[in-house]
């Protein structure tokens, strides 16, 4: 009979559909292409693809080491990677529950019974060895166990893209710590460069008012200029500390070594501009986003807990084999006689529980509802973000352009007033002014430097870590 009965559920429920909607990916309106991407000559395609190591493209290897350590030390990709672990148990949890069950256990009781209730005659006190095992298994004739195989499926898939995206948000923002790290360093060069030439020049104009050369006015202009210039110098050093502890725990060292400074590599001026995005680009392939993989992967698997809540509407079904021995004496536990089995097909069906089914069915649908306007806002962050870095690559380039040609211009200038000063064609506040306007324009292009690695360094993270035009969706 069991071996007749097995074979038919197994066909029944292999046969059967399951209940809740098929997942279908939503139809979002996307342009063409790129549209805002500057014109790039022959080749350009070819010259911007990137591959995993994206950061290689700066040209600094320190760059690059460091961002080697942060993904594999970095706490956050830790706990990343153990989410993973556990939806990948989970999965296999989930798939587990498909499949028949078979489990075996042994057991030995004593006792002794009532000499009153006991038929006269009989032994009041017995011994019983046993030993079975059981094989169960749940026929899935309405897709509930496969819809949450399904979901579980889905959810792996999700942790997985969603350590993707960790991974690339810890190594941009590792990037973006040294650029501020090395824009920092230059400013305070430039502070101390500064102020080791106000110095000088208040010593000068100290020595011409005792000699009675100038007047007592530019004499404090000087020292007022040279206490700006040390004023400005640990300001700068302090966000030196601070960016190069915050790198450290970037790329995740020990409390230790946190006072260590990380090594240094390019200046921010020598760090390569890698190309610009060519023109024509197609729109899907911002689908190799990581966040964009994990924000679908998370919509299908709560339109399968969809199915998973309606199946509970439905009768289920369970069937249990057992076979086994019972006996009295230990040594005639495995024999014929002692032998035992059993085969129980259970089915249970919901009648009335006060909504409860219903109340989770549309709590599942309420979540898919969620993970669908979850999926829409991450596809417009996407193309929002990716717009935004194309804009700002083009911007920076011209604004670092013009702050060049305005710090030539202003050097320049500084000179010629220190020749007409000199010469006593002007008063000493030309030169100051002059001075003023070449530290504030050396300061802005490493600002505008700055902002334009960030530029590009967005563009990067947009669109998931490249756009190389042959890869595959993740899937």
């Amino acid at each position: 009979m069991m071996k007749r009965l097995l074979p038919l559920a197994a066909a029944i429920a292999l046969s059967a559909c399951a209940v809740g909607p098929d997942y279908q990916r939503p139809g979002v309106e996307l342009p063409d292409s790129w549209t805002s991407a500057p014109a790039a000559g022959p080749g350009a395609a070819e010259a911007a693809a990137l591959d995993a190591r994206w950061w290689e493209r700066f040209g600094d290897a320190e760059l690059s080491r460091l961002i080697d350590e942060a993904l594999a030390h970095n706490r956050d990709l830790v706990a990343a990677a153990a989410r993973v672990d556990e939806a990948a148990a989970l999965s296999s949890q989930a798939r587990a529950a498909l499949l028949p069950r078979l489990d075996a256990n042994a057991g030995y009781s004593r006792g002794r019974r009532s000499a009153e209730t006991s038929t006269p005659g009989s032994p009041l006190v017995s011994d019983v060895r046993s030993a079975n095992a059981v094989l169960s298994w749940e026929a899935d004739l309405w897709g509930g166990l496969r819809r949450g195989n399904e979901a579980a499926r889905a959810e792996f898939a999700a942790s997985r893209y969603s350590r993707e995206a960790s991974r690339l948000a810890i190594a941009a923002q590792v990037a973006d710590s040294y650029f501020q790290l090395r824009a920092f360093d230059a400013q305070l060069q430039i502070a101390r460069d500064t102020l080791n030439t106000r110095e000088q020049t208040l010593k000068l104009q100290e020595r011409r008012f005792k000699g009675g050369v100038t007047s007592a006015l530019d004499l404090r202009q000087a020292e007022a200029e040279a206490a700006a210039a040390r004023a400005a110098v640990p300001t700068l050093e302090q966000s030196v500390g601070q960016t190069e502890r915050a790198l450290s725990v970037l790329v995740g060292k020990s409390p230790r070594t946190l006072a260590t400074p990380p090594a240094r590599g390019k200046t921010l001026a020598a760090l390569a501009i890698p190309p610009a995005v060519p023109a024509g680009l197609p729109s899907e392939l911002l689908a190799r986003r990581p966040d964009l993989a994990a924000a679908e992967a998370r919509l299908v698997a709560a339109n399968a807990r969809i199915g998973e809540a309606r199946a509970a509407y439905f009768p289920s079904i369970k069937l249990t084999a057992q076979t086994g021995s019972e006996s009295l004496a230990l040594a005639s536990l495995f024999s014929g006689p002692a032998r035992t089995w059993a085969f129980v097909a259970n089915l249970a069906m919901p009648v009335f529980d006060f909504g409860a089914t219903a109340a989770r069915v549309d709590a599942a649908n309420a979540r898919q509802r969620q993970a669908l306007a979850g999926y829409e806002k991450a596809v417009q962050d996407a193309f929002r973000e990716t717009f935004d870095a194309l804009q700002a690559q083009g911007t920076s380039a011209d604004a670092e352009a013009a702050l060049a040609t305005q710090a030539r211009a202003l050097r320049d200038t500084l000179r010629l007033a220190r020749l007409r000063y000199d010469n006593g064609y002007s008063n000493y506040l030309e030169v100051l002014d002059a001075e003023r306007g070449v530290y504030r324009a050396e300061q802005a292009l490493i600002d505008a430097r700055l902002t334009r690695l960030r530029a590009v360094l967005a563009l990067y993270k947009a669109m998931g870590g490249g756009w190389q035009q042959g890869d595959a969706t993740p899937g």
